[in-house]
């Protein structure tokens, strides 16, 4: 995919969790993300972030998970890339 590492893998699984005592008074999530090879990446996320991740991962779009990078990928937010139709990352 452009930009990205070799290393890249969609996103299979994505899940949360909530603590309600953060240090920012809003509370802290800690987001898991599994990868089509079953890789695990956990990682912070501020509420405001969470709100955008949500809304992103419930629309049509393809996420991938960047781990040389430690970036996700949103693809398909707009139009398609060929690698978001035919199954490859």
């Amino acid at each position: 995919m452009p930009g990205a590492s070799t290393e890249t893998s969609r996103v299979k699984i994505l899940n949360a969790n909530w603590d309600p005592d953060g240090a920012e008074g809003n509370g802290q999530f800690e987001i898991l993300i599994v990868t089509e090879d079953d890789q695990r990446y956990v990682m912070p996320a501020s509420p405001e972030s969470m709100t955008a991740l949500v809304a992103l991962a419930q629309a049509d779009t393809v996420l991938a998970w960047d781990p040389l990078n430690r970036s996700l990928i949103i693809a398909n937010i707009v139009g398609t890339m060929p690698w978001t139709v035919d199954g490859s990352a």
